[in-house]
């Protein structure tokens, strides 16, 4: 057996629990409650333990399980998920007038589609994942902002650009009728209305939001800062976060050296602003360098990820007060130079980066792969898919990484370390080099 499989087994010996995602010693934790996540400080906590995660994005888990014919493939991701360790799946809540739509006009639900979101909801618990919702898109694919205004145009609005999207009063009052529908909404399959439900992680306001229209940032703002509230105001139980990128704006000219290029400060985000509107909760960071920088894969993505995960935890920590997700980060196997193994490098880069947050309870949150696929969904993949079943390298790396967070999350490393006596298995583990 490997050191670091003896250490596992110790460490699951000793604290039976692990590979869930509250992990607790016998004793220590009334029962396996499903709680809402909360934030205290810079982590993310649940029954006021630590709880770092380690995810993933399959965005299509509604249209799939839509159809009767592709709802086994929702079931079949969330259990190879959850036997690598994986506990949140960040997914969409939102598929705005197009093929088998959610919201097929504004305020007008394809009820079996509704129905289908609420399965997903529900599977999730089954196998102990949390979702992260997002409620549009930025880009055209599921409809998102382009759709919200066609729809203003059909009823008799003057707009020019997409970017309406967040000053155009109807528009707005269109997607937070979307907003409350969806928070008020009562599970079929549970009768849990979505915004009691624990099994919901967070809400996103939108997927990578961007106003290119307003390239000072106040549009986007004053959006966020208006949508944020009132998604608050609806639902005060459940954590919120805006769907960024992660660029840095003008309101920090020290920190726009991170950004992967100068067209980044241009498209009306701005990261440490936004994140201090009231209502936000945790920030949320993507690292794509490959669309960012350049298509073919050299060391230039691997030491850009690095700084840009590192900036954006010491921003978490010392001016946001807030821990910060990494809510999609991954690679394309169409990108020139692509290999599986530095696939397992970036993974690799990304996880070690986190633990050295991470075991210094800091605000490095978690991060989520994107994206994770079933086998036989490949008509669906965007070059980024991963497949536990063909990539057992990747899939050890990331179950490696669930395990760690495990233990670190668990009862036993946080307050009892181990007995004293286990306290070097656990420093060992956590922080060994070599995957």
């Amino acid at each position: 057996m490997e050191p670091l499989e003896m250490m596992v087994d110790d460490a699951e010996n000793q604290c039976p629990n692990l590979s869930g995602s509250e992990g607790a010693c016998p004793g220590n934790m009334e029962g396996d409650a499903w709680q809402m996540v909360q934030k205290k400080g810079n982590q993310f906590v649940v029954n006021d333990q630590p709880f770092y995660v380690n995810g993933f994005n399959t965005y299509w888990l509604m249209v799939f399980a839509a159809d009767e014919s592709t709802r086994g493939k929702v079931s079949e991701v969330f259990q190879q998920a959850s036997a690598v360790g994986l506990t949140v799946c960040r997914t969409w809540a939102f598929n705005d007038g197009q093929w088998r739509a959610l919201q097929k006009s504004p305020s007008v639900y394809d009820e079996d589609v509704f129905k289908a979101l609420d399965f997903v909801v529900s599977e999730a618990k089954k196998y102990k994942i949390r979702l992260i919702l997002s409620l549009t898109n930025n880009w055209e694919a599921y409809g998102g902002k382009t759709q919200y205004v066609k729809w203003g145009k059909a009823a008799g609005l003057n707009l020019t650009s997409d970017d309406e999207f967040f000053s155009h009063p109807t528009l707005k009052s269109y997607y937070k009728a979307h907003v409350k529908t969806v928070l008020n909404r009562v599970n079929t399959f549970t009768n849990i209305t979505y915004k009691e439900d624990p099994s919901i992680f967070a809400w996103e306001l939108m997927n990578e939001p961007r106003c290119t229209l307003d390239p000072s940032g106040d549009t986007l703002q004053a959006w966020i800062e208006e949508m944020a509230v009132y998604v608050k105001s609806i639902d005060p139980k459940h954590l919120v976060e805006i769907g960024l990128e992660g660029f840095y704006g003008l309101s920090t000219p020290n920190r726009v050296q991170y950004n992967p290029n100068t067209y980044a400060q241009q498209v009306g985000t701005d990261f440490i602003r936004n994140h201090l509107i009231l209502g936000i909760d945790f920030a949320s960071v993507h690292i794509y360098p490959d669309s960012w920088i350049a298509k073919s894969i050299s060391d230039v993505h691997l030491q850009f990820t690095k700084s840009w995960m590192e900036s954006h935890i010491e921003d978490a920590e010392k001016y946001l007060g807030m821990p910060v997700l990494f809510a999609e980060f991954g690679v394309s196997a169409n990108d020139p130079g692509y290999n599986s193994s530095y696939r397992d490098t970036l993974f690799s880069m990304v996880y070690k980066t986190l633990l050295n947050s991470t075991k210094k309870g800091g605000g490095g949150g978690g991060s989520l792969l994107w994206q994770l696929f079933p086998e036989g969904t490949d008509y669906m993949d965007d070059g980024y898919a991963v497949v536990l079943s063909k990539s057992p390298s990747t899939s050890n790396i990331i179950s490696l990484h669930s395990t760690r967070l495990a233990i670190f999350n668990s009862v036993c490393s946080w307050k009892c370390h181990w007995g004293c006596k286990k306290k070097h298995v656990l420093d060992t583990f956590m922080y060994h080099d070599d995957l």
